[in-house]
């Protein structure tokens, strides 16, 4: 999932009202109304297998490596979603069916504004343990914070706190020369149980900051810097029993979380242990799962089309699985920076000329998700309709119109370059060898590059330096919203200013002066209507500059088997929340 959003106080002010709702009465999540049998769709807004029984062990499959188990260095839908077992962030998404809804978490509430939404303030619950049995502190989460804006240290994780607290030229706990470590003034952390952050602009939407991982506490004394993801000092039920870099890792229940410190977030932790096994082949966690020989496919993606077909036209297993759209669209980004596609008739080019419905089979046809027209997906609010390319029209692709924009940029019998997409996933895959069969009936010719997820971002696709002299001038990705707005879904691919030279990026080349004006404006704009209409602003000047290539609007094929408890979709991260599976 590898994402930033905005809300107004108006929003903020209804989600505490439903918070308060959540908290007054947990049956409201769990009761016979949000409850459900086995069948399709089961677990989509409802509860399927409600239950309280503890025990067992819940065993989950990666087709690839985990970016990183560090809270500072993780940017994954699935990672920030299984997090919460071993971190507890200032504010979290709400563990239940529904409306995504922001809860305190090691917070007492959710953030309290002053100076114009420019101050945040936070109070600790009291009683939060590590692991070891110390107290969490309030300075424990401003040093976490602090080692985030890292970027060298930590490539992987979002940069919202780096873009918008007042830094004035910190850059890392690392680097610090001050003797007493006061470090960044940003935060202020009064006593053990306050924390405050202040911003460089105002923005009323901070509690979408403080849910994300970079906030989860970090004891200094226990840092280790890159080697911390070997062991996360846990503050969540579950804690680190052994972890094989590249291969797995188990968690065990944590003695040192009190449940009586959380009574938002939902979590409710069932399982005694937790198995993760690591670079597994796709295909065979598919067959795993309809064996009953695990349990979850963490990426959360679905499963893939072979699989898809063979639990459709079987009414046991497909009683066993879910499709629900999500906000989330697969695409491909073009790389501006990448010769020829510097010039915006080269990049129209491809995008007249590809073939649609070639991306949506890779990604299992219409189960999969629906053709997009733009990067934005329609569940966002603000979504705006937008088919410059004909995607509705001619999704087989326009020829014609194809080779008109090559011969506009120089090119008119084509050229050559190279789409990028990760090893682990076989849609991926299937995606770039679609694009390579029907671009090149408009004479551009792709060679296709595999590079493992754990590093895409940090060292292939997103590292413009290696993407340039290597010609990644197209690469196959796939964004999901940070949080369910315009800001959540588009900040982090189409912000030009979020580009680091060394790596890590989610933004894959994209740099559109019209869209970073604009998202400034969005963040000034405090009426709700008047700011989604900008979202959609947004996503039309985008594909106006032919900026990245839309493919499906996303839906996921995801199977349960029929041995799992409490199993539904949140749509906070738009696959099944990891924090409250039970076994039967």
């Amino acid at each position: 999932m590898k994402r930033r959003r905005i809300v107004s106080a108006i929003a903020v002010s209804a989600a505490i009202t439903m918070v308060l709702a959540g908290c007054n009465s947990k049956a409201k999540d769990n009761g016979s109304k949000s409850t459900a049998k086995a069948a399709f769709n089961a677990a989509v807004g409802k509860v399927l297998n409600p239950s309280d029984k503890k025990g067992g062990t819940l065993t989950m499959a990666n087709s690839g490596d985990w970016d990183s188990l560090d809270p500072a260095d993780t940017y994954y839908g699935f990672s920030w979603n299984f997090i919460r077992n071993y971190g507890r962030s200032l504010v979290v998404f709400k563990s239940a069916v529904g409306t995504p809804v922001l809860v305190p978490d090691l917070a007492e509430t959710l953030g309290v504004p002053s100076d114009n939404a420019k101050t945040w303030t936070y109070k600790l619950r009291k009683g939060i343990k590590y692991e070891d049995g110390k107290v969490v502190t309030s300075k424990d989460v401003k040093y976490a914070v602090e080692r985030s804006l890292d970027k060298t240290t930590f490539p992987n994780g979002p940069t919202y706190f780096n873009d918008f607290l007042d830094l004035q030229g910190y850059t890392s706990p690392y680097k610090d020369s001050d003797p007493n470590k006061l470090g960044l003034k940003a935060i202020e952390t009064p006593d053990d149980n306050t924390i405050i952050f202040h911003l460089k602009k105002s923005f009323s939407g901070f509690d979408y900051f403080a849910q994300l991982p970079a906030t989860i506490p970090v004891p200094r004394a226990a840092d280790t810097g890159t080697k911390y993801k070997e062991h996360v000092i846990s503050t969540g039920p579950y804690k680190f029993e052994k972890n094989n870099p590249g291969k797995g890792f188990s968690m065990v229940r944590n003695a040192s979380y009190d449940p009586n410190t959380d009574p938002s977030s939902g979590r409710k932790p069932l399982v005694d242990r937790i198995e993760v096994s690591l670079n597994v082949n796709s295909d065979d966690i598919d067959n795993r799962l309809l064996a009953k020989d695990l349990d979850v496919a963490i990426e959360g993606t679905g499963v893939g089309a072979a699989t898809q077909g063979r639990v459709l036209r079987d009414p046991a297993l497909k009683a066993n699985a879910d499709s629900a759209a999500i906000a989330r669209t697969w695409f491909t980004a073009i790389d501006s920076d990448v010769a020829p596609f510097d010039n915006i008739h080269c990049r129209k080019a491809v995008l007249y000329g590809f073939d649609k419905t070639g991306y949506q089979r890779a990604y299992g046809g219409a189960i999969g998700g629906d053709i997009a027209s733009s990067l934005m997906p329609p569940l966002i609010p603000g979504y705006k309709k937008n088919d410059l390319y004909e995607s509705g029209s001619k999704p087989e692709g326009d020829l014609a119109k194809a080779k008109d924009e090559l011969k506009q940029c120089g090119k008119p019998t084509g050229f050559s370059t190279n789409v990028s997409y990760r090893i682990e996933r076989p849609k991926e895959k299937a995606t770039a060898e679609a694009l390579q069969a029907s671009l090149s009936k408009i004479g551009v010719k792709l060679t296709i590059k595999g590079f493992p997820k754990g590093d895409y971002a940090a060292l292939y696709a997103g590292k413009p330096d290696y993407a340039k002299s290597h010609q990644l001038g197209l690469k196959v990705y796939g964004w999901g919203a940070d949080w369910p707005d315009g800001f959540g879904f588009l900040d982090q691919i189409v912000d030009s200013r979020v580009i680091r030279a060394t790596g890590g990026n989610t933004n894959f080349g994209i740099k559109v002066p019209a869209a970073d004006q604009l998202l400034d404006k969005a963040l000034q704009t405090t009426d709700k209507p008047a700011r989604e209409k900008i979202w959609g602003q947004i996503d039309e000047v985008v594909m106006t500059n032919a900026a990245a290539m839309p493919g499906v609007w996303a839906k996921g094929l995801l199977y349960r088997p029929p041995t799992l408890t409490n199993v539904f979709v949140n749509d906070g991260f738009g696959m099944y929340d990891y924090t409250v599976m039970g076994k039967k």
